[in-house]
């Protein structure tokens, strides 16, 4: 069926075999939208990401949304003409992380667009049903598309723990930053600053009530952090940069018993200053993709509660996908979120 395909660095719409049989636990979805996520365009421009390395033709995309054309004989959830949105990672559902309830934890856990599984930027897939959710009528395809990275950031704020009131810090205002910033204020946050060293971010999250945005490169944050805190620091903190340097310094900003949240991933080892965390007792977690997020997520999105409309940046049609994914390459930032529609 016609696919991207990213093959030897370069992208191509053309046709690629993939499996269409739809077992007795499946469905068959018609796909309608998909997001361009980070991940995608580093695959595209190096390649790899860590030890996953693309080194056959794979097909790119994983934040989708679409109509089921076909229910498997045990789909008892959903029916053909559905609107669904889908969850891209598949576990083994008798490993231990699973059954433990940590199913995105499992090792052998098949992730749309991670070499070697194909993504979903195809005409169609067929997926496990256990692992896709119907859209209420009034969330769009495009926001079902983003369901996914909105996950992400409802997986931190979940973490996190966050109490009523409570005054977070969010480091990097990308698309997982601003997600972020939002399940905060969702999960009870009372405000939530956001730091970056970019303006034009900065200014797509301070479109939102209760984001607070500060350029970090020009204004001194410990400052703006005893300002918001009454001098005590932030109750949470969530690094979603990634940056070295930002991770160098989160210990100043976070107040005693406070809760640190590590979100971004830094492309290498990167040290923490372990005697100031120990001095104020910070908590340390960490997350990875997210897990039992997409009903929440979806009636979240349904709520009004969390408008993620201001964040897509442009729409794009199947046939100009190479030109979306060029544009996501060129890293402007005053891009969020590039659409694609297959129809």
């Amino acid at each position: 069926m016609k696919s991207l395909v990213l093959d030897s660095g370069k992208l191509y719409i053309r046709d690629k075999d993939v499996p269409t049989t739809v077992g007795d636990d499946d469905v068959e979805i018609k796909i309608h939208t998909v997001g361009i996520c980070g991940s995608d365009v580093h695959y595209y421009k190096h390649g790899r990401i860590g030890p996953f390395v693309v080194k056959e033709p794979m097909i790119l995309g994983h934040e989708a949304s679409g109509i089921i054309t076909k229910v498997g004989k045990n789909v008892k959830h959903l029916a053909v003409g559905d609107r669904v949105c889908m969850e891209p990672g598949i576990p083994n559902l008798s490993s231990i992380q699973s059954k433990s309830g940590f199913y995105n934890l499992d090792p052998e856990v098949r992730f749309w667009a991670t070499p070697p599984i194909d993504g979903c930027l195809r005409e169609s897939v067929v997926h496990p049903a256990a692992f896709t959710f119907k859209l209420p009528d009034h969330v769009s395809f495009t926001e079902g598309a983003m369901v996914e990275p909105l996950a992400i950031g409802m997986q931190s704020a979940t973490k996190a723990q966050i109490k009523p009131g409570d005054i977070a810090l969010v480091m990097g205002a990308g698309p997982i930053g601003v997600m972020t910033a939002l399940s905060a204020l969702a999960g009870g946050c009372a405000e939530v600053i956001i730091c970056d060293v970019v303006d034009d971010k900065l200014s797509i999250a301070a479109q939102y009530q209760g984001i607070h945005t500060v350029n970090s490169k020009t204004t001194n944050l410990v400052d703006v952090v005893k300002e918001f805190t009454d001098g005590n620091g932030v109750d949470v903190l969530f690094e979603c940069s990634g940056s070295p340097n930002a991770i160098a310094q989160l210990t100043d900003y976070v107040a005693p018993n406070g809760t640190v949240v590590l979100v971004g991933m830094p492309i290498s080892p990167t040290p923490i200053d372990i005697v100031s965390a120990q001095a104020k007792e910070i908590t340390f977690k960490t997350i990875f993709r997210y897990v039992n997020m997409y009903p929440k997520t979806i009636r979240l999105l349904a709520s009004g509660k969390i408008n993620l409309k201001p964040l897509i940046s442009a729409v794009y049609k199947f046939p100009q996908a190479v030109e979306a994914f060029d544009r996501a390459a060129s890293g402007n930032p005053q891009d969020v979120k590039i659409i694609i529609e297959m129809e």
